[in-house]
């Protein structure tokens, strides 16, 4: 909120004019129907719906991994939840075996079968009992987003990489069932549109590689600048909606995609009209905030991956998408760059494929951060602009001071040239 608060018409003006294709823009807008003040005007107040949304739900999140840390701390708990633990993993072990068709991927079925048993009940009994409950919708948020966002993240990764599946994660026998099943089921508590992942992100981002055209683009921003942040979170709602990629798809001419996008968007409508006729009560607490979340974390995630672009080459991938390294890399989230170079190489076989193209990084000046996620990447490049963490952090490829690696990364960060139709 109070990014909102600094925000001036200028800053309005200054970001956002040239930062998305200009094909888009014209397809948003109805010629000289909604006026482009408005629908700015519009998109600053869902920008700042999302911040509100992500931050009651982070209170929860955050909340819920303090007690969790203080109930660690006592060891008969600690001692039965690992237990509890290393038998759920062998029971998932032996599914995997039956239910999918490449076993390597039950970290994911992990995150499917947790949120089958949770989330999903829970909305399921709220819409039986009718009106909200304050323990439900807690207890929901708690198993959407887990402690600290890391079921949210898990899901997101789950989500990324079936969409590279050209038929999900199930085997055959199961897949007319669960085909797709985070995507085109799981992802609707989420306040995740269908197609967001097989169409928009396999058929327009791995396209466009975080270029110009690509409808997630910052280069046109200053990434280390919070209002430019937030004017980037507030357009971000056209993606989240779908309404980005459609038009996208319209102006190449893509009919195929563009009716995809189009059925996706229905299926959501009629999805979030359905629970809003029953009660709308229930309609803002359990689909309108988690689609503001939602429009949060994809803005965050697209931020950082592609952050450090060469302004005059604001189009090469090798140098526009981070590699980072942390403790915890769910499903190899982090290999980013192998990802996009092998998009459709399993994510078990990316260190290896990091290694092989290790002089093509060297070459390109790819950048990697070790002893950090995307989260705290963009904390400490947007949120607290602390560039010379960034430095202590980057694994430079050749020898190089405190002071060039500050200077590598400021040239890195500027806004690339204005981007045109």
């Amino acid at each position: 909120m109070q990014l909102a608060g600094k925000l001036s018409a200028a800053d309005l003006n200054d970001v956002g004019t040239d930062t998305r294709s200009k094909t888009q823009w014209r397809a948003i807008a109805p010629a000289a129907a909604i006026p482009k003040l408005l629908i700015r005007s519009c998109a600053v107040l869902l920008g700042l719906a999302s911040i509100v949304a992500v931050s009651l739900v982070g209170i929860l999140s955050f909340g819920f991994y303090s007690a969790a840390m203080l109930l660690g701390k006592i060891r008969p708990l600690r001692a039965a939840y690992q237990f509890l633990s290393r038998t759920y993993d062998r029971f998932l072990d032996r599914l995997a075996q039956t239910v999918l068709r490449d076993s390597r991927d039950t970290p994911a079925l992990r995150i499917m079968v947790s949120l089958t048993l949770t989330a999903l009940p829970i909305f399921v009994m709220q819409l039986i009992l009718g009106k909200p409950r304050l323990v439900l919708a807690i207890a929901f948020y708690l198993s959407l987003c887990g402690p600290r966002f890391q079921r949210s993240v898990r899901m997101f990764s789950a989500k990324h990489l079936e969409a590279h599946h050209p038929q999900g994660y199930f085997s055959q026998k199961y897949d007319k069932v669960f085909g797709r099943y985070v995507e085109f089921f799981l992802g609707y508590l989420y306040g995740d549109l269908p197609e967001l992942g097989r169409t928009v992100h396999v058929r327009l981002h791995h396209k466009e590689n975080g270029g110009p055209d690509d409808n997630a683009s910052t280069i046109g921003y200053d990434r280390t600048n919070p209002l430019h942040f937030f004017w980037y979170l507030s357009d971000n709602i056209w993606t989240t909606l779908g309404l980005a990629p459609y038009a996208y798809f319209r102006a190449k001419g893509d009919v195929k995609n563009q009716r995809r996008m189009l059925w996706g968007i229905t299926r959501y409508l009629i999805y979030f009209a359905a629970v809003f006729i029953y009660d709308w009560r229930i309609g803002i607490v359990y689909v309108l905030v988690p689609l503001f979340s939602m429009n949060f974390i994809m803005a965050i995630t697209s931020w950082v991956q592609h952050a450090f672009c060469d302004p005059e080459h604001p189009e090469d991938y090798f140098v526009n998408t981070v590699t980072v390294f942390d403790d915890v890399n769910f499903m190899n989230e982090g290999y980013h760059l192998c990802h996009h170079h092998r998009s459709g190489l399993h994510w078990t076989e990316m260190p290896a494929h990091l290694d092989r193209i290790r002089d093509k990084m060297r070459e390109s000046g790819s950048l990697v951060f070790r002893d950090m996620d995307f989260m705290e990447l963009f904390i400490e490049l947007t949120l607290l602009r602390r560039m010379d963490v960034l430095a202590e952090k980057l694994v430079p490829w050749e020898p190089m001071t405190h002071e060039q690696r500050l200077a590598l990364l400021v040239n890195r960060t500027k806004p690339a040239r204005a981007v045109t139709a």
